[in-house]
């Protein structure tokens, strides 16, 4: 399960129009605890680009970074945990 310490979100730009729906940025502070091997002493983010097109939110790509540094960490989320970070996304979605 998740932990999320704090958020934000930005709406990225489509310069050209090419693009079909809207993609927003989320930058997520997880709590990760001392004992899981994604710890870090610099704080773990998951930055997250979504796509909303009418009804439908999806997760575009999203990468762990160190959040002081901004240096992708080599892992991946489990199915699960990208879930919630979904779920968690569709809810903060900006009007």
């Amino acid at each position: 399960m998740l932990t999320i310490k704090g958020h934000s979100v930005e709406i990225l730009k489509d310069p050209f129009g090419i693009l079909t729906g809207k993609r927003y940025e989320f930058l997520v502070n997880l709590d990760v605890p001392e004992e899981d091997e994604l710890y870090t002493d610099n704080g773990v983010s998951a930055r997250v680009i979504v796509k909303a097109e009418e009804e439908a939110v999806s997760i575009v790509s999203c990468d762990l970074q160190e959040t002081t540094t901004g240096r992708i960490l080599e892992f991946d989320m489990e199915d699960d945990e990208e879930a919630e970070l979904l779920q968690f996304c569709k809810e903060h979605l900006p009007e």
